[in-house]
């Protein structure tokens, strides 16, 4: 088989991210850089100084994964970025390096679904993996459960209504004083304190529903938190946290695997940066484990924003003939399946 180079950016949220990834699956080179502790100060990514930050970080993130990966830019391929969906002006950083470099270089663009990206990091470590399978996709601003049939092809099964996970994750942190980002404070606290302390509700929606609610979950915590206030309740902050997330787990679980037995794949692969929560990849595991089920997880590293993905995922368009003009523009609301 012919080696294959891609060079990766991506640069959707608050990470600035290259690799160079060979035949789709083998990672040369991943370099990220990050600004969690930039916004960190204002509880939240402000997404002018992302855009700023971006700016400031993508030659050097390039320049160190091409050395990081020992080739040079004309041994690549072609030229991957993630164009959608995100925050618009951290998009268009890495999307006006890419049509730069591939303009320069005279390779193809090959633009990329930033959730796509996140499924296909399942593929990066484990090269016997392939559709079908359902994927649940987790993450700061999408909560997914997605039927794959094939490479590139995806079928929405349900998503969220209200909060993403991640996003319910980070107002519950701040409500309980653990500061931003909200998942990890939370999964760590978590691990310290009494998952059935408080009966938070488990919200399943209509029978035969796939989609997801987080908001009354949220509300359900935040009104309990004021109740102790008020009434001079001690608030345990670790039994908070394991009452949530446990609540939370229960209802990705248990919508994943009724998925999964409609779809009769067996087969689940976790994405999005919640995928690294855990307590979702123990109880995930555990219950795959009772039912036989096959379950892939990437590592900590893949799960959170990179570009290894994004190359991983535009390996399979650019087998399939994909190619993106030059008018190519951030669709910070890109829908999983559209180009």
């Amino acid at each position: 088989m012919e080696e294959q180079l891609i060079l990766a950016i991506e640069s959707s949220c608050d990470e600035t991210a290259a690799a160079v990834i060979k035949n789709g699956r083998n990672v040369l080179s991943n370099i990220i850089s990050s600004q969690i502790a930039l916004h960190t100060v204002y509880g939240g990514v402000v997404p002018e100084i992302a855009s700023r930050k971006h700016i400031e970080a993508i030659d050097n993130v390039i320049v160190e994964a091409i050395k990081q990966a020992n080739v040079t830019l004309q041994d690549i391929d072609a030229v991957a970025v993630t164009y959608g969906p995100g925050l618009v002006g951290a998009l268009l950083v890495g999307l006006s390096e890419a049509k730069a470099l591939a303009f320069a270089l005279k390779k193809p663009l090959i633009g990329v679904h930033h959730i796509e990206g996140h499924i296909c990091a399942n593929y990066i470590e484990n090269e016997e993996f392939k559709p079908p399978f359902v994927s649940l996709v987790v993450s700061g601003g999408h909560t997914h459960i997605v039927f794959v049939p094939e490479y590139g092809k995806y079928e929405i099964m349900g998503k969220t209504r209200d909060d993403a996970v991640g996003e319910a994750y980070d107002k519950v942190a701040r409500a309980i004083g653990m500061g931003y980002p909200g998942g990890p404070k939370i999964d760590e606290a978590a691990k310290k304190g009494n998952s059935q302390a408080i009966d938070f509700p488990r919200v399943f929606l209509e029978e035969n529903s796939y989609d997801f609610s987080f908001s009354g979950l949220k509300s359900a915590v935040l009104n309990y938190i004021n109740k102790a206030n008020m009434t001079g309740e001690k608030i345990v902050s670790e039994d908070v946290a394991a009452s949530f997330q446990a609540a939370v787990i229960d209802v990705l679980v248990q919508k994943t695997l009724k998925a999964v037995k409609q779809k009769g794949v067996y087969t689940i692969a976790l994405a999005g940066g919640v995928a690294s929560n855990s307590a979702l990849r123990q109880t995930m595991k555990q219950e795959c484990d009772k039912k036989g089920y096959t379950l892939h997880i990437p590592e900590p590293i893949y799960c959170t924003d990179n570009a290894a993905m994004i190359g991983c995922a535009a390996y399979y368009e650019y087998q399939k003939g994909v190619r993106d003009a030059f008018d190519l523009n951030a669709n910070p609301s890109l829908k999983l399946g559209e180009r």
